[in-house]
């Protein structure tokens, strides 16, 4: 009776020390916090992000008419280059 006490204080003391391995590894507390200081600083800054993405897109949809513009105008073939189609007839 007395060796399976031992047998588990010992099987206890050794997941304890498991245990707090565990925790001096990987600090579960200490992740928790930088995830919600990492969450709060989204969403402290959610609107400059969303004014730089609108920025970007519009940006990119005036090169993409800069181009199609330039397209147009060296292509005899299609209908937005009217003005030059109509003094070649």
């Amino acid at each position: 009776m007395r060796e399976e006490i031992q047998d588990s204080i010992h099987k206890l003391m050794n997941f304890l020390n498991f245990a707090r391995a565990f925790f001096v590894r990987k600090n579960p507390i200490k992740a928790l916090f930088e995830s919600l200081l990492a969450s709060l600083k989204d969403m402290l800054t959610i609107r400059q992000k969303l004014k730089m993405a609108k920025y970007r897109v519009t940006y990119h949809q005036h090169q993409l008419y800069k181009m199609e513009n330039l397209i147009a105008e060296n292509n005899e073939h299609t209908f937005l280059k009217g003005k030059n189609l109509n003094e070649t007839r």
